[in-house]
């Protein structure tokens, strides 16, 4: 036998022969002959079988008194078993301890949400987490794939920054040297700076906002995927997003069916994400299909959650909200050319009531307008002197939109709240661990 440690996602390709698996214990049950013990390995789950009449009595005892998330090698034989939902099991040879496990505070029992977050660095290694982890690895790789394959250049914008796209009123300040700094709320602008020198680009790193809000569509510290275009009007930026997003959904369809199952998630809804095109409703027809409602919002108000939430639920596909009031949107977005209320931009709104997950818009490229956009908002222009260069010096039609990678994970995995998307989530009482 190859002392090399066999993956359990690999026991399949070693049916019937003896391997090696170094694994920690999720749970054991058993009896006076026979044990069972759930391993893990990171890859996968396996049960593995303990006999007695197949070991000897101190192989027997280990299995016996082994503590949930003792760490093991076990050696055994591959078998197939097709009542096992993994379709195979393994015929314990011999058990070696390698780490034990004392006192495990995340008992098989059920815990309250605070317990769980409390230990997060051990929670991680139960189902639900693991599932929702390997689903974002998985819309990860997929965002790379999506963006190499249609001619995006990725470029890395500073986490550092001394200016604000949006405002300063939701950003976390910093001391860079002497100077006020900011941890960054997107990589926009920087974005733009790139696709005026590589035609298309994305950006794909953490932003900060200082938002005091707790509710389950918010984080502190997110992960933004923001591609920008040169030469792109926003129809076609949409066509893009909206490809982007079924590409997301297929990929996980193709990679993560164990972790969709674990979830619970209904395969059938997501299916019906991947069909092109999606839905598209202007601000205007959204403001009459809410007041029909008997919703109290007028025509200038941005959507929050329950507006949103009842526009999505018209449609079976995320749906593009597009052309929204200038008065709620940033500096940056372009006007419409028929009306000075409005700018060209689009929201999409994911189905099952999770909001939006892209916001876009075409960008404008008017030197005098945007400056003055800036100061009516509050900023000052020397902070975005770089930025205006890029209207003096070649400026062309652009569009680009940013996407909030755990929305879209809560999105895709069906889950409550997004602190669930994020390994270690930041929220306003949460920094720990």
């Amino acid at each position: 036998m190859s002392e090399k440690f066999t993956k359990i996602k690999d026991l399949p390709m070693h049916d019937g022969e003896e391997v090696l698996v170094g694994a920690w214990i999720r749970q054991k049950r058993g009896s006076k002959k026979i044990a069972f013990l759930q391993l893990r390995d990171g890859s996968g789950f396996v049960q593995a079988v303990v006999s007695l009449d197949e070991v000897d009595q101190a192989t027997f005892n280990i299995a016996e008194h082994i503590k949930q998330e003792t760490s093991v090698v076990v050696s055994g034989v591959v078998q197939e078993n097709s009542r096992d939902s993994f379709g195979y099991e393994l015929s314990v040879k011999s058990i070696q301890i390698i780490g034990e496990s004392n006192d495990y505070p995340i008992t098989p029992k059920d815990h309250g949400t605070d317990f769980l977050f409390e230990h997060r660095h051990l929670y991680l290694r139960h189902l639900k987490p693991y599932a929702i982890m390997k689903i974002r690895n998985t819309i990860i790789k997929a965002t790379y794939d999506f963006f190499w394959n249609n001619g995006f250049t990725k470029i890395d914008a500073p986490i550092i920054t001394s200016s604000a796209p949006e405002g300063t009123s939701e950003l976390f300040p910093v001391k860079y040297f002497e100077q006020d700094a900011y941890l960054s709320q997107t990589g926009q602008l920087y974005a733009e700076a790139g696709a005026m020198a590589f035609g298309r680009v994305f950006t794909f790193g953490p932003t900060f906002r200082a938002e005091k809000s707790k509710t389950r569509r918010h984080l502190n510290e997110f992960w933004m995927i923001e591609p920008e275009m040169a030469y792109t009007h926003q129809e076609e930026s949409l066509e893009i997003q909206e490809k982007y997003i079924a590409s997301l959904v297929q990929a996980v369809l193709d990679n993560n069916q164990s972790e969709l199952k674990m979830l619970d998630r209904d395969l059938d809804v997501l299916k019906k994400y991947t069909i092109l095109p999606y839905p598209r409703l202007s601000y205007d027809q959204a403001i009459e299909k809410l007041q029909a409602a008997n919703f109290d919002v007028q025509w200038g108000d941005d959507f929050g959650s329950p507006e949103e939430t009842f526009i999505s639920d018209q449609f079976e596909q995320p749906v593009f909200v597009t052309n929204y009031p200038k008065a709620v949107k940033a500096f940056y977005m372009k006007r419409h050319p028929d009306r000075d209320d409005v700018v060209i931009s689009a929201d999409l709104l994911a189905p099952e009531g999770y909001g939006e997950i892209i916001g876009g818009s075409e960008r404008d490229t008017d030197f005098n307008y945007l400056e003055k956009r800036i100061k009516e908002q509050g900023l000052n222009p020397q902070d975005y002197s770089w930025y205006l260069d890029l209207r003096k010096y070649g400026s062309v039609p652009h569009s680009g939109f940013g996407l909030g990678l755990e929305r879209v994970i809560t999105w895709i995995a069906g889950q409550d709240h997004i602190r669930e998307a994020i390994p270690f989530p930041r929220t306003l009482n949460r920094i720990w661990p």
